[in-house]
């Protein structure tokens, strides 16, 4: 501890701010689903609405990836060097794959891999001429073959017990590069076309005859072909060029146009139709929002996706779609920074709904309030439709269906209500969805009178002897149901956080009672939560809580009881120490104030702050030269907002009495 002294003469005359005194102080409808495929390039894709599995094809890692219909693995078939192409076939019980990139005995051939144990289960050599793309047509599986200046289209006899092989179907016109080909379910046409040129050649072939012959070839508008598919009846081939941007129909009859999906100006670069005619028509998505649809005899999507600003999934990979057979689910991989995704998009041939709804801000209860709202969606939701209706207030949080609403013509509906509970209340209407419609959900929410009630809490600003437990008493008045009450305690200071104490139901008389300990100043709160027809309220009581505070003498050579007072008695040589104990607080400080005797009357020889260590102790000697013929007292205290904090009420220690004597 550091020492300082003056004589106790200058604390007799001088203020005791001036006395050098010494003190010690201490130092948390079915989702799309989205999977990491773990393949490094993906080529074509193969959906297998029996076993519900998805085959896809990564050229660079010589594979096959199967999984199930969430995305999830399933197994691989390895071995195939750069295989592309892939094809079901009708019974589902083989996936074909065309393998351009074959050496040794495992040359350039058409695999045929087992939907049931993803296995190899025959091969089909084509000699070394890259097999690309598969189609089942005519009762034969057809494949283009080729590199880039020469190609042509091949074929092997699935009914023939050997499987021939026939290459150069056409023999008219060679194709410039492997084509791609594509033929309706069960028909006997083939569709050709030319991919990734600066041109966009087409050609359809009449396979009836187990030969291909030419029934029209043409160069068509557009360039940088991705992929081409054919429409459910046959009628129509829909190319999936870079330009132009849109996706182009063609007739089969005579490659003449006849139409365009366009929803956006994206770089078409994959098509899939499904078995009733819908088209899914799907681009790069840096110019467009990624993926259409379109039911059949419809000119504008039902559908569209947004890969990247709507998922951030990437683009969609070229010829990467493909539809489950019943429509349920299409499948489509996309790409971003070499991580390829199956997303699997949940009945994308449902347009989207959605429901607005519109209610008055406020209300009284029970008073009748009108509802107006509207459905809104790319197919118009047919007059007449019903949308469910659930109101969610205080008695029913959950919510409760008290009707229908109807649907007009324009997709607007109206209803009334009169809400029996008070508070927020919920109007929720739920259109269930139909064969052409999701289901979607709208709400709006209105603010319901209650009635007021009254609550009261007592002791309200009285002041207590620190560690006092004192009774707190609610009363409540009149109620609907709820007759709770809640007693919180929030203590001055930062470090302690307000506090439920008690919760419980009044008694008959309205009151509720609980016993809390003061330690501090603190603010009582008595609240009432409500319920559906009185309102809230909270009334609170602030209580002030006195410190605990003791001064102790030493040093002393006897205690006498002298002047009505017990006196220490010191020797003029001797320094007094002053010893006080006080409810400890970060940083606080006790007030150390001196007093002596003269002609009758005590006067006042200054006073001092001390700063507490963590303990609440705070030593301090009177030093200096001490005169004799003086009676002193010294005592401690603490100041609201003056001792460093305000947590605590104006407290003063008792008086210590004291003399110096030679």
């Amino acid at each position: 501890m550091h020492r300082r002294t003056l004589s106790t003469a200058l604390a007799v005359a001088l203020t005791f701010g001036s006395v050098a005194l010494t003190t010690g102080v201490a130092s948390n409808a079915m989702a799309d689903d989205q999977r990491d495929l773990g393949i490094t390039s993906f080529g074509d894709i193969a959906v297998d609405g029996v076993h519900q599995r998805v085959f896809v094809s990564d050229p660079a890692s010589n594979r096959v990836v199967v999984t199930d219909y969430r995305g999830n693995f399933v197994a691989e078939v390895s071995g195939l060097r750069g295989v592309t192409g892939l094809e079901l076939s009708a019974d589902s019980r083989t996936v074909y794959a065309a393998v351009p990139d074959g050496v040794g005995d495992t040359g350039d051939a058409i695999f045929a891999i087992d939907t049931v144990t993803a296995r190899e289960s025959a091969r089909y050599a084509t000699g070394d001429v890259n097999p690309r793309s598969v189609a089942l047509a005519g009762g034969k599986l057809w494949f283009g073959y080729g590199t880039s200046g020469s190609g042509n289209i091949g074929s092997v006899d699935l009914a023939d017990p050997e499987h021939k092989v026939t290459l150069e179907a056409d023999t008219a016109k060679p194709w410039s590069a492997s084509p791609l080909l594509d033929a309706a379910p069960g028909s006997n046409s083939l569709v050709a076309g030319l991919p990734g040129l600066a041109w966009t050649e087409l050609g359809v072939y009449d396979v009836s005859s187990g030969t291909a012959t030419a029934t029209a070839r043409k160069t068509v508008a557009g360039s940088e072909l991705r992929d081409l598919a054919v429409t459910a009846d046959g009628a129509r081939v829909v190319a999936a060029a870079q330009d132009p941007s849109n996706h182009v129909a063609f007739k089969t009859s005579d490659l003449t146009a006849d139409g365009t999906y366009a929803d956006d100006a994206g770089a078409a670069n994959a098509v899939a139709v499904a078995a009733d005619g819908t088209v899914a028509a799907g681009n790069d998505t840096n110019f467009g929002q990624g993926l259409h649809i379109y039911r059949p005899n419809r000119a504008a999507s039902v559908r569209d996706y947004d890969f990247i600003n709507g998922t951030g999934t990437g683009a969609l990979a070229p010829a990467g779609l493909g539809w489950a057979p019943d429509r349920s689910r299409l499948f489509a991989i996309t790409a971003l920074n070499g991580t390829y995704e199956l997303r699997v998009l949940n009945n994308p041939t449902k347009a989207v709904t959605s429901v607005s709804v519109t209610a008055p801000a406020k209300s009284d209860r029970t008073k009748k309030l009108t509802v107006k709202g509207k459905i809104t969606s790319k197919v118009a939701v047919p007059a007449g439709a019903k949308l469910t209706i659930t109101r969610k207030d205080l008695d029913a949080p959950s919510g409760r269906k008290i009707g229908t609403a109807t649907v007009a013509a324009n997709g607007t509906f109206t209803f009334t209500n009169s809400p029996p509970a008070g508070g927020k209340v919920t109007y929720v209407l739920s259109y269930a969805g139909d064969a052409d419609h999701l289901a979607s959900s709208g709400s709006d929410t209105v603010d319901v009178s209650r009635a007021a009630t009254s609550i009261r809490l007592s002791n309200n600003k009285k002041t207590y002897d620190y560690a006092k437990s004192v009774k707190f008493t609610a009363h409540l008045g009149k109620t609907y149901k709820n007759r709770k009450v809640e007693i919180w305690a929030d203590p001055a200071g930062s470090d302690r956080p307000n506090k439920l104490v008690k919760t419980g139901t009044v008694n008959r008389n309205g009151d509720f009672s609980t016993t809390y300990k003061l330690t501090r100043d603190t603010r009582l709160t008595a609240r009432f939560t409500g319920d559906a027809r009185y309102a809230p309220k909270t009334v609170a009581s602030n209580v002030y809580t006195r410190v605990k505070v003791s001064t102790s003498v030493s040093r002393q050579y006897k205690n006498k009881n002298v002047y009505g007072q017990t006196y220490a008695y010191f020797h003029q040589a001797t320094t007094p120490l002053f010893t006080t104990s006080m409810t400890a607080y970060p940083h606080r400080l006790q007030r150390l104030q001196i007093q002596y005797f003269y002609e009758g009357t005590w006067f006042s020889g200054g006073s001092k702050d001390f700063e507490l260590d963590s303990a609440g102790i705070s030593r301090v000697e009177l030093g200096g030269t001490h005169d004799i013929g003086y009676r002193f007292r010294i005592r401690s205290s603490y100041l609201d907002g003056a001792s460093g904090d305000n947590v605590n009420a104006t407290t003063h220690g008792a008086w210590k009495y004291f003399i110096f004597t030679s």
